[in-house]
């Protein structure tokens, strides 16, 4: 029903390394990245003998109660919320994922996507490799266990074999260890809790539990928590760093530090940019929450004009719903947004959005806002067109089925009903963004950094 709103969140990984409660804190991490996963969430912790793990499908809060809680023992944990990005839904594709090696223990959660992944399973299965799950994931894990040496050693050995998008946290009896890829697609960070090591996917969580932000895991680099504290490597060719851009318009929190830049302030930006850019005269502002609202209070700011919540919107729609016999106009897009008349009615009204993806949405949202009254209703969106899918850890349609592939800007107009629609041009994107050369742009390039099989 709402699969054509937005593209689908990258996974949330996290880890804590000294404390007694270490499972506990990496419950309140997941809490903290629930946004980044939602279908479901596990977490692995170790005593330095055994390991201990609890993973189900459903948001962190269902899935966790005091009971399992407490029976992941030890001061060591690593956690994953999961949106599938490679593989379904099912149960055996629930992360971290945990294997015996001859070297001991090891679990591992995962946030991107491999993109050599059909090469390296025919070849491990070839080897006599038996996977459990459809997950890419797993393939890190045999990687590990046909390599030789100590656990750091074979994952070095290993990550070197593969291609993508990961950030990584691996789980032994004596350690966590981080890694991003060389391009650094995909976010880590690294915080401090007193004696405590944490490693999260955003540092929002780092609020929450009351730790500082030290750095992030840097791109091509592997950091190993221990108790003689962090260790860290670079064993991987270096590359220009490629972070992926949509974190800053999208998927990330707007309260976390992403790459050293507040993420609300790089979206109030992309507001006033695109005001800039696509001036309009309108009596009010309106965002499509909740991603949408830092830019468009950039956008209310720089231009002057009002800022209203005229779309209200239900954070509380579950997985299922039953639709009524009787025909509800724009029944999907009501059960997840309300347009408020107030604001409204006879108004000339300015839209941000931070996409479009498939443009039904859009749509609907346009027509539900001309049917409470407003005069004229004017999309703006803080990003480019969206011409490419994302193969390092996104969930994104096929080519054909993103509107602006094969739409103009002025038929994607016409077609939401809208009375204009701009797009932030890729120089204001840029410009936003400020260190430009750092991200990865692909989706609204089709410039792709890696092969693809």
């Amino acid at each position: 029903m709402f699969s054509d709103y937005k593209l689908k969140e990258a996974c949330g990984i996290c880890g804590v390394f000294n404390h007694k409660e270490a499972a506990n804190f990496a419950y309140l991490i997941l809490y903290a990245l629930q946004h980044r996963g939602q279908e479901s969430a596990g977490i692995v912790s170790t005593d330095k003998k055994n390991f201990y793990e609890y993973k189900s499908t459903g948001l962190v809060a269902e899935v966790f109660d005091k009971e399992t809680i407490k029976k992941l023992k030890g001061n060591v944990a690593i956690g994953h919320n999961r949106y599938s990005t490679t593989g379904d839904d099912s149960f055996i594709n629930i992360q971290p994922f945990t294997a015996t090696l001859s070297s001991g223990n090891i679990a591992i959660a995962h946030n991107g996507n491999l993109t050599n992944t059909y090469k390296l399973r025919k070849s491990l299965t070839t080897k006599g490799a038996i996977f459990n799950s459809q997950s890419d994931t797993e393939i890190i894990l045999h990687l590990i266990a046909h390599s030789k040496g100590n656990i750091i050693t074979r994952l070095i050995n290993s990550l070197k074999q593969i291609k993508g998008a990961y950030s990584l946290v691996i789980l032994t009896k004596h350690s966590i260890i981080g890694v991003r890829d060389p391009y650094g697609f995909r976010p880590l960070t690294i915080g401090k809790m007193k004696d405590t090591i944490i490693l999260s996917s955003e540092t929002c969580s780092f609020e929450l539990i009351g730790a500082k932000l030290l750095r992030d895991v840097k791109p091509g680099e592997v950091v190993i928590i221990n108790d003689k504290g962090i260790t860290s490597l670079q064993p991987f060719k270096k590359v220009e760093p490629k972070q992926c851009i949509f974190e800053y318009v999208y998927f990330a929190r707007p309260d976390s530090i992403l790459w050293e830049k507040d993420v609300y302030i790089v979206r109030k930006r992309l507001g006033e940019l695109l005001f800039q850019e696509s001036p309009v005269e309108a009596d009010v502002v309106v965002p499509v929450p909740d991603s949408s609202v830092a830019s468009a209070i950039g956008f209310a700011q720089a231009s002057g004009i009002p800022f209203e919540f005229g779309l209200i919107r239900n954070h509380y729609i579950g997985r299922t719903f039953i639709e009524p016999k009787q025909s509800i106009r724009h029944f999907g897009v009501k059960l997840k947004f309300n347009a408020v008349r107030k604001f409204l009615k006879g108004k000339r009204v300015v839209v941000v959005d931070d996409s479009i993806v498939r443009g039904t949405t859009s749509r609907k949202i346009v027509k539900m806002l001309k049917a409470a009254g407003a005069k004229e209703v004017h999309l703006r969106i803080a990003s480019p067109p969206i011409i490419s899918p994302c193969f390092y850890g996104i969930d994104t349609p096929t080519r054909k089925e993103l509107i602006a592939f094969s739409h103009s800007v002025e038929e994607i107009k016409k077609y939401s009903t809208a009375d204009s629609l701009s797009y932030l041009s890729l120089d204001g994107l840029k410009k936003a963004a400020e260190k430009k050369e750092n991200f990865c742009y692909a989706c609204f390039t089709g410039k792709y950094l890696t092969e693809f099989e």
